[in-house]
């Protein structure tokens, strides 16, 4: 055999164990170096100058319950999760603060994390009675609509795409890749379905049943808060359609029941104000650092920290060292 030809099979080798690793859960993609520290929340006003004063409050890119990475790994912030309970507790303790706009820009995250913060939202407004709005942007999809249905009210931009309620597992097979490379999985288990979704090794049949099961409780939850937050505002006629996981656009979702108005952002504001009775409510975010935001768009507020970069780092990270965690995800923007 020619040395071109080994030098070739070493490094198909190389390439095959370090997606094999990543895909078993062998090695960390999220290892900072160091943190960008949490110095707390600070206040600016972006409009208005009454004595009542609404929050913006931002998520956006991957919904997780851990750090959201920086390019590397370099630098981590709070995940979504973390970010909005600091949020709401500064919230709630705030008088003047007399509602929220919730700005969703995300495609979804993980169940557990889009889980939580609905929860966290929704224990927020029946403990203070303040009104949660919820503002989609361009894309406010599954896990990021999942929590949209903690809002009073659910407002799509003219562009917003929506939707996408179901739950994806993602799961890569390398077993006949192994197999051509004449490896073989050799993993010791307590028990037979151990290793259950194991990328070593071909799937068992008895096995997608499990995974289904699994897959359709996690799905029936999600279709539940649906039905629960929309009520009779749901066409439940298209139900079947409305949860088979495709995304619709910002006048479909309308016609569905799925939002209950199309806006842009300065007309959500002027709705926030009408609900608590105000004509020029202070319109406030929370920031941490020493530079404020000065837009409603600006990245440095708590919630943000660049869409596409999060995004991108967070289902990297998410699909390498968690393969097999559910998800209400729409993949369809990381494509």
């Amino acid at each position: 055999m020619s040395a071109y030809r080994i030098q070739r099979r070493l490094l198909a080798f190389t390439v095959a164990l370090a997606v094999v690793s990543a895909l078993a859960g062998c090695i960390t993609v999220n290892a900072p170096l160091s943190s960008a520290g949490d110095p707390g929340l600070h206040e600016t006003t972006i409009s208005g100058g009454g004595a009542d004063k609404i929050l913006w409050l931002p998520v956006t890119g991957f919904i997780a319950s851990h750090p959201q990475s920086s390019a590397f790994g370099l630098v981590h912030n709070d995940s979504a999760l973390t970010q909005i309970e600091r949020s709401l507790d500064k919230a709630a303790d705030d008088d003047a603060i007399k509602a929220v706009i919730l700005r969703i820009d995300s495609p979804g995250g993980t169940v557990a994390a889009s889980d939580e913060i609905y929860h966290r939202i929704t224990a927020f407004h029946q403990a203070t009675g303040k009104p949660v709005i919820a503002s989609l942007g361009g894309v406010a999809a599954s896990g990021g609509y999942y929590i949209a249905m903690a809002a009073d009210e659910v407002i799509a931009q003219p562009t917003t795409i929506t939707g996408s309620i179901g739950v994806i597992i993602v799961n890569v097979n390398a077993a006949g890749l192994l197999d051509k490379l004449g490896l073989r999985d050799a993993s010791v288990t307590s028990g037979v379905h151990k290793d259950l979704l194991s990328p070593l090794r071909p799937p068992r049949p008895d096995e997608q049943a499990i995974v289904d099961d699994v897959v359709d409780a996690l799905f029936q939850r999600f279709v539940g808060v649906v039905r629960t937050s929309r009520g009779a505002r749901l066409d439940r006629d298209q139900l079947a359609t409305i949860t088979d996981g495709r995304i619709f656009s910002a006048t479909a979702a309308q016609r569905l029941g799925l939002v209950d108005a199309i806006a842009h952002r300065d007309e959500v504001v002027t709705r926030a104000e009408r609900r608590i009775g105000a004509s020029d409510a202070r319109l406030v975010r929370y920031y941490r650092g020493k530079r404020a935001p000065d837009t409603l768009s600006a990245g440095a507020a708590a919630g943000t920290h660049g869409a596409s970069a999060s995004l991108v780092s967070q289902l990297a990270e998410s699909t390498l060292t968690d393969a097999t965690t559910p998800l209400y995800l729409w993949r369809g923007l990381a494509r």
